[in-house]
């Protein structure tokens, strides 16, 4: 294991899940995955696991799917309480190591963070979440002076406009939405 480079810290790991809790007594972790399937986590063989500034490198080793969850034995943790270390941690992996997205593709936690804006240039907030909802995904869009939170559709007809190098997303939504 060894700790994460201050450039990696800054935005070069791609956040793909959280570890929810220990599993057993022999080190293995329960990992709520945030990708396409249960199991896409799987195809990498380094994990980066931890949160802020403080980053660690680990090698999943075993791991099996479990009705909405990954059951996971990562290389040096090899009991419950070094299980129980990881649990709340969010796992990761470098941003070089995922495929690049396609034309009107994006990659979750590029959106986060990003700043929205509709048509009538009314500054909606930032981008703070994104879930699924099994017919299309949808922008949590929360104005941090006010904590107004929007819920927007990801969707063709509302998102006109994502420019990533600006930090923007342009949608077509009302403001009394």
């Amino acid at each position: 294991m060894c700790a994460m480079s201050e450039q990696n810290k800054m935005g070069r790991l791609v956040m793909m899940g959280k570890i929810a809790a220990p599993y057993g007594v022999l080190g293995w972790v329960k990992v709520l995955p945030d990708t396409e399937t249960l199991d896409g986590l799987l195809q990498y063989a380094t994990w980066q696991i931890g949160r802020d500034d403080d980053w660690q490198s680990y090698v999943p080793v075993n791991a099996k799917t479990h009705n909405d969850v990954l059951l996971v034995k990562l290389r040096g943790v090899d009991d419950r309480d070094a299980a129980f270390a990881l649990k709340g941690k969010l796992v990761a992996v470098p941003r070089d190591a995922l495929p690049m997205p396609g034309k009107d593709e994006y990659y979750w936690s590029d959106l986060i963070g990003l700043n929205v804006k509709n048509l009538q240039e009314i500054d909606f907030g930032e981008v703070t979440d994104v879930f699924e909802t099994g017919a299309n995904d949808v922008l949590v869009v929360t104005d941090k002076a006010t904590k107004q939170e929007r819920l927007i559709p990801f969707i063709g007809q509302v998102v006109l406009n994502v420019d990533l190098d600006a930090k923007q997303i342009q949608v077509d939504w009302d403001a009394t939405f």
